[in-house]
């Protein structure tokens, strides 16, 4: 079982990759191979950061050779998928959208239909938009097919869209906690699913 985390933040360190290690601690300690992936070094060197639509029907012209592909090829041999974004005027980063924007070749190929995925997302203030950048991230991944889980486990509680936390998320002891529980449940619901994902 293999869990990627993606880092929607511009920074390598921080608020956000503090939610996405304590999400992924739980998935290590259930048993899966976990990564984390910063979205922005996907997108460097590219020569469009954005996508162009340069075809009707994605080729996948700009992730052959570079950061982006290789990237790509992680996330076709996901089972679960935790993605992480900071709040941006009540949504995702730009960086993390316009990685998205240029996996219509994922899409394509269907890669991600039935990967198990949850969100994460930090703000400046307690009800900074973390909730909207949430959604936006399901949104996301429910284009692509995917399988979006809450913070819930059945050993805690029902939970709710994602985990939450106000920075520093270092000392946001329930956001961290959320975080750790989305972690157990991505677990446990990938590897329950893995005969869905033969490829």
């Amino acid at each position: 079982m293999f869990i990627l985390g993606l880092n929607g933040s511009p920074q390598r360190e921080g608020n956000t990759v503090n939610l996405l290690h304590t999400a992924l601690q739980s998935c290590t300690e259930a048993g899966a191979e976990t990564r984390l992936l910063h979205v922005a070094d996907a997108l460097k060197g590219l020569a469009h950061p954005f996508c162009t639509n340069c075809s009707p029907v994605c080729e996948g012209a700009c992730a052959k050779g570079n950061n982006l592909g290789e990237a790509f090829d992680l996330l076709r041999k996901a089972d679960g998928i935790i993605m992480g974004s900071p709040v941006y005027f009540g949504t995702v980063s730009a960086q993390l959208k316009a990685f998205w924007d240029k996996s219509r070749v994922l899409r394509k190929e269907k890669a991600l239909i039935n990967v198990v995925g949850g969100a994460v997302s930090v703000g400046s203030s307690r009800y900074g938009g973390q909730e909207t950048t949430v959604k936006a991230i399901h949104d996301i991944m429910l284009v692509h097919g995917m399988t979006v889980i809450g913070d819930g486990y059945i050993a805690d509680d029902a939970g709710h869209q994602g985990a939450c936390a106000q920075k520093p998320a270092s000392d946001d002891k329930s956001g961290l906690f959320r975080a750790a529980v989305m972690g157990r449940r991505v677990a446990e619901l990938a590897g329950g699913t893995m005969e869905l994902r033969r490829r």
